[in-house]
């Protein structure tokens, strides 16, 4: 099979930071001379469109509509707990969607044909189809992979390597816990599966090991160092894209304050950050700094009393901002925190869920910065601005992760691994995972 010319699917949702980058991998394969088409929530359509993707919008499969809250089929900011979210995402997208997911994307393998399905690792009912049609599978993660990894602590509640024997023990508990946290969705999946003639699965995680590669838009340097890598795996660099174009951005405050600027930006998805926001801002009144708050479309209607010192927007150029930002304060979701440290700014974490645990882990791991509990006080805030600006430590981290970033980025080998794995079409063999 010719490395040119392939025809590519890819099967995603509106997850906000799942988004960008596999629009971006799309782009690069299409650069590359092939062809691309994502599958996702018809709120992705201008996004793909704009970039001269072709669109097909789910038909069966939930998905969000409009960017109303009201409308989002995840709304995990109703759940409580760093795992509240991740169970939701299982009951909603990973297994109790996957019939639905699997239905929508065999119809469009049987409308045309495709070289190799690209799905997102929380996809299933899509790689679920792919099996089933014989279509070669990769699974790609827009952020840190899911799935377990030697060495690296179990995926959700942000935890750090184990230093001793007793957390060795607990890190092995909790994995435990967490894999039959998953296989509670297990039933749903099978369903799935069996409506799509296949086998069970005894273990939820399986279906991504079905996948030919597991392909991760993260920074390996970003990562906990691994025992080893699964099979499959493979670290392809973040992919935030190019810098979008600033075009006529103004700065709020005049060009002769010299005070540090303060980036404060949460997730574009809505998590109920209000109370989060307004003690950030509290704290930021009280300081020699510029603050810039984005809202974002989550927070469209959201409203804040801010002090001068303070300037809250609907959205600014986060790249211009970050360049000169001496701190970024975040949610910590993969994106916002990869595209401060590719500018070597050092970040402050307040994680409210989904994967936003794991990645402060490793801000706060890498000493590239400070994680504070979602509920931290305006005191709390402040101290821990006051210490990132007052300790050198933070930046030069930042900065040290910011070069391993950026190497990691201009030797992805993802446009390699995609065509790597269409020359390789699966056998029947191939479509009986390992349970």
């Amino acid at each position: 099979m010719s490395a040119r010319g392939l025809n590519i699917l890819f099967t995603t949702w509106d997850g906000g930071g799942v988004v960008p980058p596999t629009i971006e991998a799309a782009k690069r394969l299409m650069a590359r001379g092939h062809s691309a088409r994502i599958m996702g929530d018809e709120t992705l359509r201008f996004a793909v469109e704009r970039a001269g993707i072709a669109f097909t919008p789910w038909r069966e499969a939930p998905q969000r509509r409009d960017t109303s809250r009201e409308n989002d089929p995840l709304q995990d900011w109703l759940y409580d707990g760093p795992m509240g979210g991740v169970m939701r995402m299982r009951d909603v997208i990973m297994s109790g969607g996957a019939l639905a997911f699997a239905r929508d994307t065999a119809a469009e393998l049987d409308r045309q044909a495709y070289n190799v399905v690209v799905s997102c690792e929380m996809v299933l009912g899509a790689m679920i189809a792919a099996e089933a049609r014989g279509v070669p599978l990769v699974a790609f993660a827009a952020n840190l992979p899911m799935m377990p990894v030697p060495g690296i602590p179990p995926f959700g509640p942000g935890l750090t390597p184990a230093t001793s024997e007793a957390e060795r023990i607990m890190h092995a508990e909790i994995a435990e816990a967490g894999r039959a946290m998953f296989n509670e969705g297990l039933p749903a999946l099978n369903a799935a599966r069996a409506a799509m003639g296949l086998a069970p699965l005894a273990d939820l995680m399986a279906q991504i090991g079905a996948a030919d590669r597991f392909l991760a838009a993260s920074s390996e340097a970003f990562d906990f160092p691994a025992a080893e890598l699964p099979e499959g795996l493979v670290y392809v660099g973040p992919m935030a894209g190019a810098p979008v174009d600033a075009g006529g951005w103004v700065s709020p405050f005049p060009a002769q304050d010299i005070r540090p600027l303060v980036l404060v930006s949460f997730s574009t998805t809505y998590q109920k950050p209000q109370g989060q926001i307004a003690n950030i801002v509290a704290a930021l009144g009280r300081l020699p700094v510029r603050g810039l708050v984005t809202l974002g479309p989550a927070l469209h209607d959201a409203a804040f009393q801010a002090p001068d010192n303070v300037k809250i927007l609907a959205e600014a150029p986060h790249d211009v901002v970050m360049a000169e930002a001496g701190l970024v304060i975040t949610h910590a979701g993969h994106g916002t925190v990869i595209r401060a440290l590719t500018h070597g700014a050092p970040l402050i974490c307040l994680p409210m869920g989904r994967d936003q645990n794991d990645n402060a882990a490793r801000v706060d791991w890498h000493g590239a910065g400070i994680r504070l509990d979602p509920a931290a006080t305006p005191d709390a805030i402040e101290a821990a601005i006051r210490r990132i600006f007052a300790e050198p430590g933070y930046r030069k981290q930042a900065r040290r992760l910011r070069d391993a970033i950026a190497r990691d980025i201009a030797a992805s080998p993802f446009v390699a691994e995609v065509e790597a794995v269409a020359a390789r079409p699966r056998t029947r063999a191939d479509l009986a995972p390992a349970a």
